[in-house]
């Protein structure tokens, strides 16, 4: 097979959040910081260095009542969180080929745990989460993503990483994986991506069986 490893980002790749990200990054800057962020603005941070970060860009001084707001509002709307279907699908179809699976997030593992509740079968298919905590340096820096491969035992030359933003390419091809962009995650627009020069751009789940 041309990929042993195969690591996915989760938002916007395996499962459908941006709507309840950005409506919860929108909640917490309208009412901590009484200003109306446009999408496009919120739309534009999501995928790289956290939220942590995220909330720092909006106002450094008040980054915990940030924080604080948004995880209020978007913890329970994580019982509303869809997934793309298609993708997870192909989970066990990547596995029974001898694939080894993880993920690579800037979520933090107490998030993750959030989707993995309310999608179990995603948990049973993947071998390695790396989150937040798990490197000093976050996407697009490219430590998240040779973790995630030395975890699985892997070589980067035989890895790929999948994903919905220019944070994912960018930190994808600063560690010599095979970077996949997907254009299913509603975030970021294909131009965006495309402008990244990926490796190989997706734009259905099943397209993914042709490039890994």
């Amino acid at each position: 097979m041309r990929f042993p490893v195969v690591l996915f980002d989760l938002d916007g790749t395996l499962i459908d959040s941006g709507p309840i990200i950005l409506a919860s990054m929108q909640h917490a800057t309208r009412t901590v910081l009484g200003r109306e962020i446009a999408y496009e603005e919120l739309a534009a941070t999501v995928g790289g260095q956290g939220l942590v970060s995220q909330m720092r860009s909006f106002d450094p001084e008040r980054v915990d009542e940030l924080l604080e707001a948004y995880r209020a509002h978007n913890d329970p709307l994580h019982d509303t969180l869809e997934a793309f279907d298609e993708v997870l699908a192909l989970l066990p179809q990547l596995r029974e080929e001898g694939r080894r699976l993880g993920i690579v997030t800037a979520k933090r593992h107490r998030t993750v745990a959030l989707a993995f509740a309310r999608f179990p079968q995603l948990e049973e298919q993947v071998d390695v989460v790396i989150a937040y905590e798990d490197t000093e340096l976050h996407k697009p820096d490219p430590d998240p993503v040779v973790a995630g491969v030395d975890r699985l035992g892997g070589e980067v030359s035989q890895a790929a990483y999948v994903g919905d933003s220019p944070f994912d390419i960018r930190a994808a091809k600063a560690a010599g994986v095979f970077a996949v962009a997907v254009g299913w995650g509603g975030i970021h627009t294909d131009e965006r991506l495309l402008a990244e020069e990926p490796d190989a751009f997706v734009r259905d789940p099943q397209e993914l069986l042709g490039v890994l």
